[in-house]
């Protein structure tokens, strides 16, 4: 079983895959609590519905397209997420996890042919009173799990509320060993924090810059453009 907060067909918003028409599955329940989560009824308040694998890949398989995106929530807490991935991808599949890399299921990384890691800068940590802000700062960083998920083709993307979130991205990727302009860099995408696109346009001069002097990518928000801050999209 698999707690399900929304299933919906729409077109990749973001990374490397941007404009794919994917099949979308979001799970509810996450380790970290970020204090700009854009889908809080996955961490904050957790809703959702205990779906079957079987139920899940028929649905999956009725929109007749040949991507499918894994998301959150944490998907990789779910308890059958390998049974899931294994199905999808005998059915062809093309599966995208997207993925915090804060945990890592007992039987190692899923199948999947494209892990999205999206780790969480300090920026992200709430405040003590929320009754979160140790909780997520302990768990936001496990380069150990990256490094096991990196292992899966990968991209790394980081959300960018600030210069000082830029330095400390720059000084992660370097523990990881991904110097700015090497090959590792050209999987590294950097996103602006927003969800409307006033905002999101006003950060993407300065990040743009940045990107293009360090050889990281632009993550652009295109279903913020396309759609704006709506569920199901």
């Amino acid at each position: 079983m698999v707690q399900i907060a929304e299933l919906y067909p729409s077109l990749q918003g973001e990374g490397r895959l941007a404009g794919t028409p994917s099949v979308f599955v979001r799970t509810s329940g996450c380790n970290l609590r970020c204090t700009w989560c854009d889908t809080p009824f996955t961490s904050w308040e957790p809703t959702g519905t205990k779906r079957t694998v079987s139920s899940l890949v028929e649905e999956i398989i009725e929109q007749g397209l040949k991507h499918v995106v894994i998301t959150g929530g944490e998907p990789l807490l779910a308890p059958d997420i390998h049974f899931l991935c294994n199905i999808l991808q005998q059915e062809g599949q093309h599966i995208t996890i997207e993925t915090a890399g804060t945990v890592l299921p007992a039987e190692g990384p899923p199948a999947a042919n494209l892990m999205s890691l999206s780790p969480k800068l300090g920026s992200s940590t709430p405040s003590e009173e929320t009754g979160w802000g140790q909780r997520h700062e302990k768990r936001r960083r496990r380069d150990d799990v990256i490094q096991l998920l990196r292992a899966t083709p990968n991209q790394i993307k980081f959300v960018i509320d600030s210069s000082s979130d830029l330095d400390e991205a720059v000084s992660w990727l370097d523990d990881l060993d991904i110097k700015p302009q090497s090959r590792e860099a050209r999987h590294v995408y950097l996103m602006p924090q927003g969800v409307t696109q006033s905002r999101l346009q006003k950060e993407y001069t300065w990040l743009e810059s940045a990107c293009k002097k360090l050889g990281f990518q632009l993550c652009e928000r295109h279903h913020i453009t396309w759609y704006g801050n709506t569920r199901g999209t």
